[in-house]
């Protein structure tokens, strides 16, 4: 998703593999099948191709919305019905869209147009719950506010946005909000303020090793020392940037880094050293071609040459600049180059061909709302005007200067600031208050919660014990009744083991009895019968007897 970011350039810069990138997301466009192949392939493609081709890439982009709309709004019949995770899809990407499409917009001067598509985006975001994109679309919003000088608008957002960054934890991102705010805050004149905020950025890319958001940082902080007029700091600053980059071979950066270092050698008056830089700065933008980059390095080439008194050779890089503008449709940027080419005009006294100039920046910027090229364009105007004793017109010139100038950095203005800064301080701090609040009311409730289970425990030990004691109990009582039931069966036993044994007694009593009387009669019978010898005597006789 395109998003400004507040230093000297704002867009992607294209690298060989990059464009190898673009190749291919255009082979996968035109052979694109389905919808939404083609809008997420649009919208990768329009941002990779942008900086060289602006116009593709944001025909690209509405392309993408078109689409988008077409697919959520015609999905309310059966036959068109989205899927959930397609409706997903779809009101995603249109809010990409409407971002994308936003940024085209405020790039050429459509500064209400713009904001309506940032608006409608934000809107989207805030519906579907999309916290990075939330973020992105306030700072694309306040780049428009800045722009219009309505910095009591754009702080809160800035907040808001800084704020949502460090609820996600997003480390690069809460650097790039601090660094919009650091940039509102120099544009206000409150320094000290914008330095504080620089810093925190820096420092932020230090820990996570962001080698081109240090650069950034580097770059915003010695552009706020140079305004102050501090060239040792600047220099500092943006030669510890040359360092980082030619580790990281960020040839951008590089190129806005001698960029920079050359207006400070301009400044003192080293103006060969300074279009030594600035070549080379030019032709590291041509490289990675990025037109803007080349335009800016057009017209600081041109600002050089104007400070030489070679006015010939400053309005060739300021017409330069001018035609590239032209082509990719930036209007800050040809705003800027005509009032360069006027102040070039006021120089050598045409008037007459400094005052079309200054007219025409002046309508471009009053149509896109910049207020800094408003108060540029109505500056020079008041000095020409001046010349040609137009005096109402000089009066209504400069009148509208103050009043730009006003608009910008002015008392109700820093205090609006300062209450905002004031308010995000105080709810961080209860936010952070709240957070220690929590803290300890949880280790409170988590110490309560072990005392309470202590408690119990104990509780449930006693519990455990009484019960335990119950059922010695109840099973002393159990083991009682049975040595009672015992014993009594036992002396029962005991009693018909007596009665048993007496019977016995009886029983063999009368036993011993009858064998006695058995005997008895047997000795009886025993006796009348007489004996083996007495009978064997009567036989012998017997045989006797018969023998005679």
């Amino acid at each position: 998703m395109l998003h400004k970011t507040f230093i000297i350039l704002f867009f992607s810069f294209r690298l060989s593999s990059q464009i190898n990138y673009a190749d291919s997301l255009g082979k996968v466009l035109s052979q694109a099948k389905n919808d939404s192949t083609r809008v997420k392939t649009s919208l990768m493609l329009g941002e990779q191709i942008y900086g060289e081709f602006p116009d593709s890439a944001c025909k690209l982009f509405k392309s993408a919305l078109e689409k988008c709309i077409s697919k959520l709004n015609n999905e309310t019949s059966s036959k068109n019905a989205l899927t959930k995770v397609e409706k997903k899809f779809y009101t995603y990407r249109y809010a990409m869209s409407l971002n994308n499409c936003g940024f085209c917009l405020s790039v050429r001067g459509q500064s209400d147009s713009a904001l309506k598509h940032y608006n409608m985006c934000l809107k989207i975001q805030r519906e579907i719950h999309d916290s990075t994109g939330i973020a992105y679309s306030l700072n694309n919003i306040t780049y428009i506010y800045k722009d219009r000088g309505l910095h009591s608008k754009a702080l809160p957002m800035d907040l808001e946005a800084l704020k949502i960054r460090e609820l996600l934890k997003d480390t690069s991102a809460i650097s790039q909000s601090l660094n919009n705010i650091a940039y509102l805050y120099e544009n206000q004149g409150q320094i000290n303020l914008a330095l504080e905020y620089y810093q925190k950025a820096l420092k932020l890319n230090e820990l996570i090793k962001d080698q081109d958001g240090i650069i950034t940082n580097l770059i915003n902080l010695g552009m706020v020392y140079k305004g102050q007029g501090d060239l040792d700091a600047a220099f500092k600053y943006w030669e510890r940037g040359l360092s980082v980059v030619e580790k990281s071979g960020h040839k951008e950066s590089k190129a806005t880094l001698l960029n920079n270092l050359a207006s400070a050698h301009s400044t003192l008056g080293r103006y060969d050293l300074a279009l030594e830089m600035l070549y080379s700065s030019l032709e590291l933008y041509k490289i990675v071609g990025f037109k803007n980059g080349v335009a800016f390095a057009f017209m600081n080439i041109g600002y050089v040459y104007e400070n030489k008194k070679m006015s010939k050779e400053a309005l060739q890089y300021y017409d330069s600049a001018l035609v590239i503008s032209k082509s990719t449709n930036d209007q800050s940027g040809l705003s800027s180059a005509l009032i360069k080419i006027a102040s070039v005009h006021i120089n050598n006294g045409e008037y007459k061909l400094a005052q079309q100039k200054a007219s025409d920046a002046l309508v471009i910027a009053k149509k896109a709302g910049f207020v800094k090229t408003i108060m540029g364009a109505a500056e020079h105007l008041w000095i020409i005007n001046k010349h040609i004793k137009d005096y109402k017109s000089a009066v209504d010139n400069y009148e509208l200067y103050i009043q730009m100038r006003d608009s910008i950095n002015n008392e109700s203005t820093r205090k609006a600031s300062i209450k905002n800064q004031l308010k995000y301080e105080y709810e961080k701090q209860a936010a952070a208050d709240s957070v220690a609040h929590a803290k300890e009311s949880e280790v409170k409730n988590a110490e309560l919660a072990k005392q309470s289970a202590e408690i119990k425990a104990k509780k449930n030990q006693q519990y455990a014990l009484f019960g335990g004691l119950g059922l010695v109990m109840i099973f002393a009582g159990f083991m009682f009744n049975r040595f009672k039931v015992t014993q009594k069966q036992k002396g029962i036993i005991e009693k018909q083991k007596l009665l048993v044994e007496n019977q016995k007694k009886i029983v063999e009593e009368k036993q011993r009895e009858i064998l006695d009387s058995i005997h008895y009669a047997r000795r009886i019978q025993m006796a009348q019968i007489p004996n083996n010898s007495r009978i064997l005597a009567m036989l012998n006789r017997t045989i006797k007897k018969s023998k005679n």
